[in-house]
């Protein structure tokens, strides 16, 4: 008899089946945090980057804005984001770049006051949320979508109940006539086209 006949022939299906039960794949449980919310925006980043000179990232934020949300967790297309920022107040941290942000070669601040999202979609995939709306810069406006990743919800020391959310996405700036830009000797050019948005949201649930 040959030594490589003597094999088991028990089945090891069983153990294996039994390793994934309805158990170990229940999804995760969602955190009801329903209702209206107001966006912090001293504790709120609205933040973008870009490419400079082909070699670096240049990083920047508004810092006057509003907006307000309304949160519906079991029905999260119930749900609804308004958001309102002041084009002049962008900030990188250098005076001089500022000023040629909100001129006419960009934003065209002292035109067009403000930058706008209002949302259209929502839909919840998982513990996350995908955001979808009309973003209105220079007077053009065009669909985008945002997926959040919610940091969890807590009650401050002065009773605020507060939710928190971190998102990010990619935008052509050249989509909303934000088209200036400059050729380099080298190859290239000096602003990317490519802008990446990103979030950083305290709100606080209306009394």
């Amino acid at each position: 008899m040959s030594f490589f006949s003597r094999k088991s022939t028990k089945s090891t299906a069983a153990p294996a089946a039994a390793a994934t039960t309805p158990e170990a794949a229940a999804p995760a449980v969602v955190e009801d945090i329903s209702g209206d919310y107001t966006i912090d925006p001293t504790h709120t980043r609205l933040g973008f980057s870009a490419r400079h000179a082909m070699v670096t990232t240049v990083r920047g934020q508004f810092t006057d804005f509003a907006g307000t949300a309304h949160v519906d967790t079991v029905d999260p297309a119930a749900s609804k984001v308004e958001l309102t920022i002041q084009t002049a107040s962008i900030d990188t941290g250098v005076a001089d770049r500022d000023g040629h942000l909100r001129s006419a070669d960009f934003f065209d601040a002292d035109t067009n006051k403000e930058i706008s999202f209002s949302s259209t979609e929502v839909a919840r995939d998982g513990s996350d949320w995908v955001i979808t709306g009309d973003l209105t810069i220079k007077g053009v406006t065009r669909s985008i979508s945002i997926t959040f990743e919610p940091n969890g919800s807590a009650r401050d020391p002065f009773g605020n109940e507060r939710i928190g959310f971190e998102g990010a996405t990619s935008i052509n700036r050249k989509d909303w006539d934000l088209s200036w830009n400059a050729a380099l000797e080298t190859g290239g050019v000096l602003v990317s086209e490519k802008i990446k948005l990103e979030f950083d949201i305290s709100a606080i649930k209306n009394a």
